[in-house]
C-alpha cells in the first residue's frame, strides 16, 4: 500500500468539523483546513475550543517530508500523528528526555560494559552463538511480551522500558506473562532517576541490582502518569528483582546484539527519536542521527527481521497503541540508525 494512501486513511473517520473561527494564509486549501479538522477531533486536542492556540497550532501542521527519501516500498513513511502539530522543540521536551545521553554518558565505561573486556571462552561462546541465527525472531510470538503502554507527557520512558523487559524475562522464565509497576520506578527509583523528569536505563537496573528492590505488580502500585512520593505498601511484596545485568555498546558489531536478542531475550535501549514526530510504518533507513550525543529516549527491542532486502529490528515504544505500527516501529540493522547500538542493557532477572 503506497504511503499516501496509509496516511490519508489513518484520518478518514466518522467526526464532524468543528466550527473554529482562524486565519489561515491566502494558499491554504479547503482541504488542509479540514484536515487539521478533523485531526483536532480525533487526537481531542485540549485546544479544540481555543481559536487563538487551535490558529497557532495549524500554522505549525503540516506532513511530514522525509517521504522524499523513501527508496523502497518498504521504507519507512511518514504522516499525521498525535505529534504532528508540535514544534520540534515542544515534541522534544513533551516526548523525549534532551539529557538522556548525558545521563548515559557516566555508564560508558563501568563495570556492566562487559563485552569489551570479556574474557577469551566468553568471546568464543559469543562466537558460537552467531552461528544458525534465523532469519527472523520475534518475542511476541513467544507469548513474553506485555502490551504496548502510554508514557503520556511523563518523561519515564526509561521506566517503561526497563520495566517492559523484566515482564519479558520473567515471562521467559516461568513461562507467565505479568504486568509490573512503573509507578515504582518513577516514585522511588535513587541513582540519579527523577520519575517524570528523566532519568536512564542503565542508572535504574542498576539502582535495582544494588538495593535488591522487590519489583512490584502493577495491580499493588498502578501508573498515575506522574512524579509521586514513593508509596510502596511493605505488606505487599514481591520475589521478582533484577539479579544482573549488562549495559553494551553493539556500534559494529550489531550481530552480537542480535545474538543477544535470539539467545538472552528482549533487550533495552536508549535511541534518538526526534524524527519519530510524525512515523506511521515501514523500516526507518535515513535521516535519524545515530551519535551518542543525540540519545533522548529508551525503548525495546523485542525481535528483528533479516529475511527480506532490508534487515530491521522489531522496536516497541511507550507511546501508546496508536503510534506507527500497532505502537511499534522498525528501524534498519547494521548502520546504528537511530543510535540504536549505542547503549543497550539486558536484563536477569530473579523469580
Amino acid at each position: 500500500m503506497e504511503w499516501k494512501t496509509v496516511a490519508a486513511t489513518a484520518l478518514v473517520i466518522s467526526l464532524g468539523f468543528l466550527a473554529i473561527p482562524i486565519k489561515v494564509a491566502p494558499d491554504t486549501s479547503v482541504e488542509d483546513v479540514r484536515l487539521f479538522e478533523t485531526y483536532v477531533s480525533y487526537y481531542n486536542k485540549s485546544y479544540r475550543h481555543d481559536p487563538e492556540e487551535y490558529g497557532r497550532k495549524f500554522g505549525r501542521f503540516q506532513i511530514e517530508r522525509m517521504n522524499r527519501l523513501r527508496s523502497t516500498q518498504e521504507s519507512a513513511y511518514y504522516g499525521l500523528t498525535e505529534f504532528s502539530d508540535l514544534s520540534e522543540e515542544e515534541f522534544l521536551s513533551l516526548a523525549l528526555r534532551p539529557d538522556l545521553s548525558a545521563r548515559g554518558e557516566r555508564h560508558r565505561n563501568d563495570c556492566h560494559r562487559r563485552r569489551t573486556h570479556d574474557p577469551l571462552p566468553e568471546r568464543l561462546n559469543r562466537v558460537k552463538r552467531l552461528i544458525d541465527i534465523p532469519p527472523k525472531f520475534d518475542w511476541r510470538t513467544k507469548g513474553v511480551v506485555t502490551p504496548v503502554r502510554a508514557q503520556g507527557s511523563c518523561g519515564a520512558c526509561w521506566a517503561y522500558t526497563v520495566v517492559a523487559c523484566v515482564e519479558s524475562m520473567v515471562a521467559i522464565k516461568n513461562s507467565t506473562l505479568r504486568s509490573f509497576s512503573v509507578q515504582e520506578m518513577i516514585d522511588c527509583a535513587g541513582n540519579g532517576n527523577f520519575g517524570c523528569n528523566g532519568g536512564d536505563i542503565c542508572s535504574l537496573l542498576s539502582w535495582l541490582e544494588d538495593n535488591e528492590v522487590p519489583i512490584l505488580p502493577e495491580s499493588d502500585y498502578p501508573v498515575t502518569g506522574t512524579s509521586g512520593t514513593c508509596l510502596v505498601d511493605r505488606s505487599k511484596t514481591s520475589t521478582v528483582r533484577v539479579g544482573d545485568f549488562t549495559c553494551d555498546s553493539y556500534v559494529d558489531s550489531e550481530e552480537e546484539l542480535i545474538s543477544t536478542l535470539v539467545n538472552h531475550g528482549p533487550v533495552a535501549a536508549a535511541v534518538n527519536a526526534l524524527t519519530w514526530q510524525n512515523y506511521l510504518g515501514g523500516i526507518i533507513q535515513y535521516h535519524c542521527d545515530g551519535a551518542f550525543s543525540m540519545l533522548n529516549h529508551a525503548v525495546q527491542i523485542v525481535g528483528y527481521d533479516r529475511s527480506g532486502p532490508t534487515p530491521f529490528y522489531i522496536v516497541r515504544n511507550s507511546w501508546g497503541p496508536l503510534f506507527g505500527n500497532k505502537g511499534y516501529l522498525y528501524i534498519a540493522i547494521g548502520k546504528n540508525i537511530c543510535g540504536i547500538a549505542n547503549q543497550v542493557a539486558a536484563v536477569d532477572v530473579i523469580i
